[in-house]
C-alpha cells in the first residue's frame, strides 16, 4: 500500500498557508443509536450490565468535573503571571518616567489592570493579556528610543524580569491549551464520555490564540 501522504511526489503548498484558531464552540450531541445504547444496558440480564454502565458513566462525570477544575487551575496560573507582569511593568514605567516623559496613559492603564486583574472567562483573559502586552510594547519602544536607559541597572533588571514572566506566561498557556485539548478530545470519546457530555450539555472550548497585531509583528524584521 502506498503512503497516503508522499512529501516527494504529492503536490506541495508553495505559497504557504496561515493557520488561525477558530473561535467556535461545538456542542456535544448523540444520535438515536447512542440513546438506545444508553438504555439497552438495563435490559441485559441479570441487570448487572446496567449497574456496570451506571458506574462507567459516574466515572466519566467525575473525570469531566476534575478536568474542569484543572482548567480553572491552569487559567489561574496565567492570571497570576499576568498580575506579576503588571507589577513589573509598573516598576519599569516609573523608572523610565524618571528619565523621560512617558505617556501618562501608560500609568492609567497599569493602575486599571491592578485594580481588577482577574479575568472572568477565556475571552476576557485573552483581551486582558493583550492589553498588558500593548503596555509592555510601549515601554519597550520608549527604552529603544533612549539607548542611555539601557545602562540603568534597575531598569535592566526589571526588563529581565519582564522577559522571564513573558516566557512563564507562554509556558502556562501551553499547559492550559493541553488541558483544553484533553477536554475537547474526551467529550467526543464514544460511548461513555460522549453520552455523559451530551447529557450535561458540554461544548468544546477555544484554546488560547494571539491577536492579529501580534501575528503581524512576528512577521516583521527584528535585525
Amino acid at each position: 500500500m502506498a503512503n497516503e501522504l508522499d512529501e516527494l511526489n504529492d503536490k506541495t503548498l508553495d505559497e504557504g498557508r496561515d493557520v488561525k484558531v477558530i473561535a467556535k464552540t461545538i456542542p456535544v450531541t448523540v444520535g438515536v443509536g447512542s440513546k438506545i445504547f444508553d438504555v439497552i444496558w438495563w435490559f441485559l440480564p441479570p441487570i448487572i450490565g446496567g449497574i456496570i454502565w451506571m458506574i462507567m458513566k459516574v466515572k466519566a462525570k467525575n473525570h469531566f468535573q476534575q478536568l474542569q477544575q484543572k482548567l480553572q487551575h491552569d487559567a489561574s496560573q496565567i492570571d497570576n503571571y499576568l498580575e506579576q507582569r503588571v507589577q513589573i511593568l509598573k516598576n519599569c514605567a516609573k523608572l523610565v518616567d524618571k528619565a523621560i516623559d512617558l505617556d501618562k496613559s501608560t500609568f492609567e492603564k497599569i493602575a486599571a489592570y491592578r485594580s481588577g486583574s482577574s479575568a472572568k472567562n477565556d475571552e476576557a483573559r485573552l483581551a486582558y493579556a493583550q492589553e498588558i502586552e500593548n503596555v509592555g510594547r510601549s515601554i519597550n519602544i520608549a527604552v529603544e528610543n533612549y539607548p542611555d536607559l539601557k545602562a540603568h541597572q534597575e531598569l535592566a533588571d526589571a526588563m529581565q524580569q519582564n522577559s522571564y514572566l513573558q516566557r512563564e506566561i507562554t509556558a502556562a498557556r501551553e499547559v492550559y491549551n493541553d488541558a483544553i485539548n484533553a477536554w475537547n478530545r474526551d467529550i467526543f470519546s464514544w460511548p461513555t464520555k460522549q453520552i455523559v457530555a451530551a447529557k450535561a450539555g458540554y461544548t468544546t472550548r477555544i484554546p488560547f490564540a494571539i491577536d492579529n497585531e501580534t501575528r503581524e509583528a512576528a512577521r516583521g524584521d527584528f535585525f
